[in-house]
């Protein structure tokens, strides 16, 4: 699938303004977390950028919930305009996910998406106005024995689609495992997955029994891998968390999806406090906004600088 210039930039676009708007202070800065959410059912749990407001005068974003029970909202939209942000949300118009963790939009596919549920349910969406109808759903291959999953990222290079996710790992006797495999869709919608490759990833930081090795990737237009990582201490916290630089992806134009990850990774920063669990890197920018699932504190946004 090759990936549409106009489809890029338009992306670049909404999400450089989204970065501008959320900026409001110095990275480090008190202040700068916006609450988004008041409650354990509202937290953010992945985000993925959807495009201008109507009027041009805001960017809206999607994020999902980690809801496991009939009815819950599982999808809800950002729109944020300087000096405000709201939260509004999405019917969900399929079979309904248990604990979605990710969402990405589909490169060359307007108003698609594809959201991932913990325990490897991928389920792809098309949003129209307020409502995300679910096209198709699929099990990720090649999933391992006691897999939890909290991340998905999509690349796209060389005119081909690779996907990568991660099993998050669990302290120090678990490591985190990313899986990357070339990605497609069958002319009837059914999105279908090549040879899975495998590494495991351990995070710098947080350490200790509580550590989520990766918590969420986002993928740079060049290709390195950004994960983050988080610790929960339970629904009250504390949480603690950090952005890396784990290592890069090449997706080869005869479909060979390679992945070097960090033995050390490199730290990016460090976020006591909070826990990320959604990260999305724009196209061509050095600043991620970051989303929080702080449980009964509710869920928080900003941009990160490095």
């Amino acid at each position: 699938m090759k990936l549409s210039m106009l489809r890029r930039t338009a992306r670049l676009t909404a999400a450089t303004a989204l970065l501008t708007m959320l900026t409001t202070v110095p990275a480090g800065a008190a202040g700068e977390w916006q609450k988004v959410g008041v409650d354990s059912r509202s937290g953010v749990s992945g985000i993925a950028y959807e495009g201008r407001t109507g009027d041009g005068t805001g960017v809206r974003a999607l994020i999902v919930h980690d809801n496991k029970r009939a009815g819950q909202q599982r999808l809800s939209r950002i729109t944020h305009r300087e000096g405000a942000t709201d939260v509004s949300p999405i019917t969900w118009d399929g079979p309904e996910p248990v604990d979605l963790e990710a969402v990405e939009a589909v490169p060359g596919a307007p108003a698609e998406y594809l959201a991932l549920a913990a325990r490897g349910i991928v389920y792809h969406l098309k949003v129209t106005d307020s409502t995300a109808t679910v096209l198709d759903y699929v099990p990720l291959p090649a999933i391992g024995e006691g897999d939890d999953f909290e991340s998905f990222a999509l690349v796209a290079q060389n005119g081909r689609l690779a996907a990568l996710w991660a099993d998050r790992g669990a302290g120090a006797d678990r490591p985190a495992t990313l899986y990357a495999a070339l990605l497609s869709f069958a002319s009837w919608g059914q999105t279908q997955f090549g040879t899975v490759t495998r590494r495991a990833y351990r995070a710098t930081y947080p350490t200790g029994d509580a550590t989520r090795h990766i918590s969420d990737l986002s993928v740079t237009e060049t290709g390195r891998i950004i994960a983050s990582s988080a610790a929960d201490a339970g629904d009250d916290g504390p949480f603690d968390s950090a952005v890396s630089d784990a290592g890069r992806v090449t997706v080869s134009a005869d479909g060979r999806v390679r992945v070097a990850l960090a033995g050390s990774p490199s730290v990016l920063g460090t976020f006591p406090g909070y826990k990320i669990e959604g990260l999305e890197f724009p196209p061509g920018s050095t600043e991620p906004v970051a989303g929080t699932d702080d449980e009964n504190l509710g869920g928080f946004i900003r941009t990160l600088s490095f």
